[in-house]
């Protein structure tokens, strides 16, 4: 696929957000996975590991597929990137219609997991760069607007999804067909954003007037730029990798088990939730996912990517105390925190591309992105794991109710507390570590003010 055609002068910067958002709004029917799990369960006799098994796999391919396809998305441009998103997470679909309607339920894990998480993983990081050398001056509000979009997809994917499954059946013919309709939509929603998106010209940068501005300097790249093959050999990235780990596995352990968690922490109180009522809260925390993707993303470019990774860190690690102590003695107490870990989860997603920015330049930003990335992978495996396997071996020695989270609650708590500590550590990339023309510019400053 060839490079997306540069901004012509005058071309308007807030074009590139509606580019980005039609993949992520795409790509993030992820999280709506959990409406195809009963009916594959029933109708293909599957357990409730074996139905969770696309999911899983396709977070891990996720991770992988953007550390490895980082620099080959830095290299041929976002449009090339987004095509193969499209290719790729439109395919998995056609290809898990084929395995439900032949009931070979390795085809759905192929489809969905392998080829759909590929194209997840391009997707997720391929307007990144492109967005943040848009906007210099806000690269925490860009990235979230976009990043937004991969949280509140599943507000339109899962009653969608629902829907579709009511009309055309959830035996394995209704699935197939739901799957046959998902791929292909998505395939014409996600080819306006490769149509849409635009690159400032080389020797560009984005004005805060909103269209292409003049030259700042070559390849406009000012300030400190790092590649991601020396980038990932620095502390500040494996600092910020714990930072994400530990944010996400918090952050998703919570949503992979939302509804039954609802349910357990109240089941013995005189109001115990429905299920209609858990569907809710569920609905909730995607809300509060998809908000704090943009509100506190924003907040970043206003109070500094360290301080909003304090608020992420520590306040969510007091939200956990306070669902531990108190959570099952007040429904709105419980739910409120959980909203705030919920929020900040998704804050931690759209404000790191900007802190890497900070840190890195935007030289290779994308790539260093996806990189990063492999975090999300560790924590997709670590944080439902945590959480479910203790709350199975708490079952099984006779516990029930909110004592069957005690301890996964407060390894949560340690964990953030070590992301906290891993964001204090963080500190500017000494001028070793920068491109050559970046270093030598560097060396000659400091020789003139000796």
């Amino acid at each position: 696929m060839s490079s997306p055609p540069v901004a012509l002068p005058g071309w308007s910067r807030w074009l590139v957000p509606p580019a980005a958002l039609s993949v992520h709004l795409s790509i993030g029917q992820a999280y709506a996975w959990s409406v195809f799990k009963p009916p594959l369960e029933s109708s293909l006799h599957l357990s409730g590991t074996e139905s969770a098994l696309p999911f899983q796999l396709a977070i891990v391919m996720l991770g992988l597929s953007a550390a490895f396809g980082g620099t080959l998305v830095e290299r041929n441009g976002p449009r090339w990137a987004m095509s193969v998103a499209l290719v790729c997470f439109s395919s998995g679909f056609l290809i898990s219609a084929l395995g439900a309607e032949t009931q070979q339920y390795w085809l759905i894990v192929l489809g969905y997991g392998f080829v759909g998480g590929i194209g997840l993983g391009i997707g997720y990081i391929s307007p990144v760069s492109t967005l943040i050398k848009w906007f210099p001056d806000r690269p925490g509000m860009a990235t979230g607007i976009a990043i937004m979009g991969f949280g509140g997809g599943a507000l339109i994917a899962s009653p969608w999804s629902a829907q579709m499954l009511k009309s055309f059946g959830s035996d394995h013919s209704g699935i197939a067909l739901a799957f046959l309709v998902h791929g292909l939509s998505y395939a014409v929603f996600m080819a306006l954003g490769v149509l849409l998106v635009r690159v400032p010209r080389a020797e560009s940068a984005a004005s805060t007037t909103g269209t292409a501005g003049a030259a700042s300097g070559p390849g406009g790249l000012d300030g400190v730029q790092v590649s991601a093959s020396t980038a990932v050999r620095t502390p500040q990235f494996w600092c910020l990798w714990i930072v994400l780990c530990m944010n996400v596995t918090a952050g998703i352990g919570i949503l992979e088990k939302a509804a039954p968690m609802i349910g357990d922490f109240f089941a013995d109180t005189a109001t115990p939730v429905s299920v209609s009522a858990a569907a809710g809260f569920v609905a909730l925390l995607s809300a509060a996912n998809m908000a704090g993707r943009i509100g506190w993303s924003s907040t970043s470019d206003l109070i500094g990517r360290k301080n909003i990774y304090r608020v992420y860190l520590g306040v969510g690690a007091l939200m956990y105390l306070l669902i531990a102590l108190f959570g099952d003695s007040s429904k709105p107490l419980f739910v409120l925190c959980a909203l705030v870990i919920l929020s900040f989860y998704g804050g931690g997603f759209a404000t790191v591309p900007a802190y890497l920015k900070d840190l890195f330049g935007t030289y290779e930003v994308g790539a260093i992105h996806g990189r990063l990335l492999t975090a999300w992978s560790t924590a997709g495996v670590l944080g439902p794991l945590i959480v479910n396997w203790i709350a199975d071996r708490q079952e099984a020695a006779g516990k029930h109710g909110s004592s069957l989270y005690g301890l996964s609650f407060a390894i949560m708590i340690g964990l953030l507390v070590v992301g906290f500590v891993a964001n204090e550590l963080v500190r500017p990339v000494h001028a070793r570590h920068h491109i050559p023309a970046q270093r030598e510019a560097s060396d000659a400053q400091r020789h003139q003010s000796a």
